[in-house]
Order: structure tokens, then C-alpha cells, then sequence
């Protein structure tokens, strides 16, 4: 629909961003220059809607290039997303750009500016804007001087591991033959809700402050979309209660939310829906098992997922159980532990990896 200019920034810039965000330089070649698309897609429930993201190109290197979509994590307020403002995400697209790759980032439905809340974990909605926003690229791209070749690279921190594998699998599937797959690197993807993360926010595996958070997200999020439950005070804890729906509308910054989230899961829950949680049965179990479909297929590309034995928002299990859905396809998935340390720090780990794994124009 637009093509909104971002500015461009010489190779200096690039690396000097980079090393700022603790991001490795190896492999930056060009300057670059980022661009706001604004393009049509679907919303979860089919209708029309419209959604933004940041197309970034070298300012160098060959016409025709390769193209690497790039899922952020976890992002409440729409001003954050990597089309409207400098961050770590606009920067690991700027790195990707500047090897000599067309650098695709979506904000998802309802965040950067797009309408309505973002609708958290939805994996379906995520990958097809995902795509939306890829092909939204390829039109874009030769009015900008440039092609993409159609060999696409899919990669993703937190959040954005999920949709990586999920937009893999549409990819895989042919269901855009312009589009041809070449590998996928995930990074601490939340891949299997049932019985990986939701397990992991009771038994200690997820740190309290991630679990509150998480979990207050989720069931906001989804019962827009499901309706889980009629009135908030059903599900959540006075004062919360109050406000917890209002909170997570994509217009509140994380720092403002969790100043007014308590500390514990037992603090922010009924008694009901903190056992019904731990237990998960009817509409709830549905909904998390609907979007646990992400690393069931065979992927016919290599599959890279990174997480960490020290990660305490997205404990190492979901990588583990990934793999093994992966596998029972028929497929294979390697999984890379990058130790005791955090879920950022091992995106950080692993960004040297992934970067210099993607191929990049002649």
C-alpha cells in the first residue's frame, strides 16, 4: 500500500549499532537504507486488515538478492516494532542488510501501525502477515532499485522462533511458488505451549516476573480471539483485574505494565484458573494445542534451533520437543544448547552463527 523512507546509514553506522546492541560485525559489508512497508493481509478471523514492517537493503553489492525474514520476540506496545523505531530488531535487520541480503521484518498483526491489539501467540495470523509481508517485499523491492531472488532464509528470536518455524512450514508447502526455502534458524521459541512452557511457569523453569507477564498477555490476547472467558474478574486477581485488558492493547510500553502486574502467578490468578492452568482442559487446551503445530512438518532444508539449558522465559524443552515433532514428520532439526545464560544472551550466542550461515548476494 506504502513505501514510507527510513533513512539510510553508511557501513560505519551499521557496525558501530551493531556492536552497540553487542551484535557481531564480521559480516557487514555495505551501508543500507530501511524502508516502512504498509501492506493488505487478514486478520485471525479472516477479514482484511493491514499490517506494517521494515524492509531493509544494501546500498551495495548485486541487483538480485537473497532474503532473510527476520520474527522479533515478545513486543506489547506497537511503538516498539522494528518499523517505527530504532531498537535491537531495526539493528539486527540493518546487520543483515549490510552483508548483502534483502532484510525482511514483520511487526505482526496490531503492532508498528497496524490497527487493533497484537494477537499474542497467535501462530497462524503471525505467519500469514509474515508472508504478507514478504510478498509486500518482492513488490516493493524493484521500484527501490533492487530484486529478490526468491531463496529465503527464516529466522527468529523468542516470539519470533515460533514464527520462523511456522512461516518455514507455509514456505515448505509451496504456497507461494515466487518463494523458495532455504533454511531456518530459530532462536528460544515458545514451540510447545502445552506441555513445555505452560509446565515450566508452575515448576520454576520460567522466572516469576516472565511468568506473570507471559501468562497475563496470552489469555488477554487470546480471549479476543476465543473467548476463554466472559469477565476478567473470572480469571484474574483484583486490582489487576481491572485493568489487565487495557494494559495489553498494543499502547502500553512493557515498563509501564509491569509496574502495575504483581510478582507471582498465585498473585495475578483465581484459585480457578490458577489450577485450570496447571491442568488445562476443554477451550483452554484446544487453544494452546492450535498453535502448537509449528515444527510439525518435514522440512526439506537444514533446521537450526538455538536455545539455552540457562534460559528462564522459554525453557530449552520447547527446542528439545520441537526437534522431536520435526523428526516424528520424518524430518530433522538440529538443536544447539548455548548454555547457562539467558534467553537474550543466547540469541546474542547464537546471531554469529545464523549471520554468517545465510548466503549473500554476489
Amino acid at each position: 500500500m506504502s513505501v514510507t523512507p527510513l533513512g539510510e546509514r553508511d557501513y560505519q553506522s551499521v557496525v558501530k549499532e551493531a556492536q552497540k546492541a553487542g551484535y557481531p560485525t564480521d559480516t557487514a559489508r555495505h551501508g543500507v537504507a530501511a524502508y516502512r512497508l504498509t501492506y493488505r493481509t487478514v486478520a485471525p478471523d479472516g477479514s482484511p486488515t493491514t499490517a506494517s514492517g521494515l524492509l531493509t537493503l544494501p546500498r551495495g553489492g548485486g541487483h538480485r538478492l537473497p532474503t532473510v525474514v527476520h520474527g522479533h520476540g515478545t513486543l506489547a506496545y506497537r511503538g516498539y516494532a522494528a518499523s517505527v523505531a530504532d531498537g535491537p530488531d531495526r539493528t539486527v535487520s540493518l546487520l543483515y542488510a549490510s552483508a548483502g541480503r534483502a532484510a525482511v521484518s514483520p511487526d505482526y498483526l496490531g503492532l508498528g501501525t497496524g490497527p487493533g491489539p497484537h494477537p499474542y501467540l497467535d501462530n497462524r495470523s503471525a505467519a500469514d502477515a509474515s508472508l504478507d509481508m514478504l510478498r509486500a517485499a518482492h513488490t516493493a523491492a524493484p521500484k527501490l532499485g533492487r530484486t529478490l531472488d526468491g531463496r529465503v532464509y527464516a529466522t527468529g528470536f523468542s516470539q519470533g522462533g515460533q514464527v520462523a518455524m511456522a512461516l518455514g512450514r507455509t514456505l515448505n508447502s509451496d504456497a507461494d511458488t515466487r518463494f523458495h526455502l532455504r533454511g531456518v534458524a530459530a532462536v528460544g521459541g515458545a514451540y510447545d505451549l502445552d506441555s513445555s512452557q505452560l509446565p515450566g511457569l508452575f515448576d520454576g523453569r520460567v522466572g516469576p516476573g516472565s511468568a506473570v507477564f507471559y501468562t497475563a498477555y496470552f489469555l488477554t490476547a487470546q480471549n479476543r480471539l476465543h473467548h476463554l472467558y466472559s469477565d476478567p474478574r473470572q480469571v484474574f486477581r483484583a486490582p489487576c483485574a481491572e485493568h489487565v485488558e487495557e494494559l495489553f492493547d498494543s499502547n502500553h510500553p512493557a515498563e509501564q505494565i509491569a509496574g502495575k502486574l504483581p510478582e507471582t502467578l498465585p498473585e495475578l490468578l483465581s484459585d480457578q484458573w490458577h489450577t485450570k492452568l496447571q491442568n488445562p482442559s476443554g477451550r483452554l487446551l484446544a487453544v494452546l494445542r492450535s498453535n502448537d503445530f509449528t515444527c510439525d512438518w518435514k522440512p526439506n532444508v537444514p533446521v537450526t534451533l538455538y536455545s539455552a539449558s540457562g534460559d528462564h522465559d522459554v525453557p530449552i524443552a520447547n527446542s528439545r520437543h520441537c526437534a522431536q515433532r520435526v523428526s516424528a514428520h520424518g524430518g530433522s532439526a538440529r538443536v544447539v544448547d548455548e548454555g547457562d545464560v539467558s534467553h537474550y544472551a543466547a540469541f546474542q550466542r547464537s546471531l554469529p552463527e545464523i549471520a554468517r550461515s545465510f548466503p549473500t548476494s554476489p
